[in-house]
Protein backbone atom coordinates (compact mmCIF):
# COMPACT_ATOMS: atom_id res chain seq x y z
CA UNK A 1 0.00 0.00 0.00
CA UNK A 2 2.71 2.44 0.38
CA UNK A 3 4.72 2.01 -2.21
CA UNK A 4 1.21 2.88 -4.33
CA UNK A 5 0.84 5.73 -2.52
CA UNK A 6 4.65 6.82 -3.20
CA UNK A 7 4.35 6.00 -6.58
CA UNK A 8 1.45 9.04 -7.25
CA UNK A 9 3.78 10.96 -4.78
CA UNK A 10 6.31 10.76 -7.27
CA UNK A 11 7.90 12.73 -10.85
CA UNK A 12 7.06 9.44 -12.92
CA UNK A 13 3.61 8.61 -11.51
CA UNK A 14 2.72 12.35 -11.94
CA UNK A 15 3.83 13.24 -15.30
CA UNK A 16 2.13 9.11 -16.44
CA UNK A 17 -0.88 11.16 -15.25
CA UNK A 18 -0.29 14.47 -16.80
CA UNK A 19 0.52 12.79 -20.02
CA UNK A 20 -2.53 10.15 -20.27
CA UNK A 21 -4.83 13.39 -19.23
CA UNK A 22 -3.40 15.60 -21.92
CA UNK A 23 -3.55 12.78 -24.97
CA UNK A 24 -7.25 11.97 -23.34
CA UNK A 25 -8.23 15.85 -23.71
CA UNK A 26 -6.06 16.01 -27.28
CA UNK A 27 -7.90 12.88 -28.83
CA UNK A 28 -11.46 14.17 -28.06
CA UNK A 29 -11.28 17.70 -28.48
CA UNK A 30 -10.76 18.11 -32.47
CA UNK A 31 -13.37 15.63 -33.69
CA UNK A 32 -16.38 16.86 -33.41
CA UNK A 33 -15.65 20.02 -35.65
CA UNK A 34 -14.73 18.79 -38.85
CA UNK A 35 -18.19 17.46 -40.47
CA UNK A 36 -20.01 20.84 -40.79
CA UNK A 37 -16.39 22.90 -42.41
CA UNK A 38 -17.43 21.39 -45.32
CA UNK A 39 -21.10 22.65 -45.79
CA UNK A 40 -19.81 26.24 -45.30
CA UNK A 41 -16.78 26.38 -47.14
CA UNK A 42 -18.80 25.29 -50.47
CA UNK A 43 -21.21 28.10 -49.56
CA UNK A 44 -18.46 30.47 -48.98
CA UNK A 45 -16.58 29.34 -52.03
CA UNK A 46 -19.71 29.92 -54.03
CA UNK A 47 -20.34 33.30 -52.61
CA UNK A 48 -16.87 34.56 -53.61
CA UNK A 49 -16.76 33.07 -57.02
CA UNK A 50 -20.36 35.26 -57.66
CA UNK A 51 -18.95 38.33 -56.15
CA UNK A 52 -15.46 37.62 -58.45
CA UNK A 53 -17.87 37.09 -61.49
CA UNK A 54 -19.47 40.22 -60.77
CA UNK A 55 -16.83 42.66 -60.34
CA UNK A 56 -15.03 40.93 -63.88
CA UNK A 57 -18.57 41.46 -65.56
CA UNK A 58 -18.59 45.44 -64.44
CA UNK A 59 -14.38 46.32 -64.64
CA UNK A 60 -13.89 43.96 -68.49
CA UNK A 61 -17.16 43.29 -69.76
CA UNK A 62 -19.75 40.52 -70.34
CA UNK A 63 -17.35 38.38 -72.63
CA UNK A 64 -14.12 39.16 -71.24
CA UNK A 65 -11.79 35.96 -70.29
CA UNK A 66 -11.79 37.30 -67.07
CA UNK A 67 -15.73 36.97 -66.92
CA UNK A 68 -15.01 33.50 -68.79
CA UNK A 69 -12.90 32.36 -66.41
CA UNK A 70 -15.22 33.24 -63.10
CA UNK A 71 -18.05 31.63 -65.36
CA UNK A 72 -16.00 28.00 -65.65
CA UNK A 73 -15.07 28.80 -61.37
CA UNK A 74 -18.51 29.23 -60.48
CA UNK A 75 -19.59 26.14 -62.62
CA UNK A 76 -17.65 24.21 -60.51
CA UNK A 77 -18.16 25.47 -57.47
CA UNK A 78 -21.59 24.82 -58.10
CA UNK A 79 -20.99 20.87 -58.81
CA UNK A 80 -18.75 20.90 -55.55
CA UNK A 81 -21.71 22.33 -53.81
CA UNK A 82 -24.34 19.21 -55.29
CA UNK A 83 -21.75 16.81 -54.67
CA UNK A 84 -21.53 16.93 -51.32
CA UNK A 85 -25.38 17.76 -51.34
CA UNK A 86 -26.02 14.17 -53.18
CA UNK A 87 -23.71 12.76 -50.79
CA UNK A 88 -25.10 13.77 -47.62
CA UNK A 89 -28.58 12.30 -49.31
CA UNK A 90 -27.29 9.16 -49.33
CA UNK A 91 -25.81 8.84 -46.38
CA UNK A 92 -29.15 10.36 -44.96
CA UNK A 93 -31.19 7.51 -46.82
CA UNK A 94 -28.88 5.09 -45.33
CA UNK A 95 -29.10 6.21 -41.88
CA UNK A 96 -32.89 5.97 -42.57
CA UNK A 97 -32.94 2.63 -44.20
CA UNK A 98 -30.56 0.76 -41.31
CA UNK A 99 -33.15 2.21 -38.92
CA UNK A 100 -36.13 1.14 -40.60
CA UNK A 101 -34.45 -2.53 -40.38
CA UNK A 102 -33.59 -2.65 -36.77
CA UNK A 103 -37.10 -1.53 -35.88
CA UNK A 104 -39.17 -4.24 -37.60
CA UNK A 105 -36.25 -6.46 -36.59
CA UNK A 106 -36.97 -5.05 -32.83
CA UNK A 107 -40.43 -5.24 -33.28
CA UNK A 108 -40.93 -8.36 -34.93
CA UNK A 109 -40.53 -9.78 -31.69
CA UNK A 110 -43.00 -7.65 -29.72
CA UNK A 111 -45.79 -8.48 -32.67
CA UNK A 112 -45.00 -12.01 -32.03
CA UNK A 113 -45.16 -11.96 -28.36
CA UNK A 114 -48.36 -10.62 -28.43
CA UNK A 115 -49.53 -12.55 -30.96
CA UNK A 116 -48.79 -15.47 -28.94
CA UNK A 117 -50.15 -14.36 -25.78
CA UNK A 118 -53.58 -13.26 -27.68
CA UNK A 119 -53.89 -16.96 -29.46
CA UNK A 120 -53.50 -18.51 -26.08
CA UNK A 121 -56.68 -16.68 -24.52
CA UNK A 122 -59.08 -18.37 -27.55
Amino acid sequence: MQLHKHLWKSSFGKAALATAALSAFLLLAGAPSAKADHWDSCNRRLAYVEFRLHESIVYFGYYSPQANYWRHERHEAFEELERYRRREWREREWREREWRQHERREHRYYRDRDRDRYRDRD
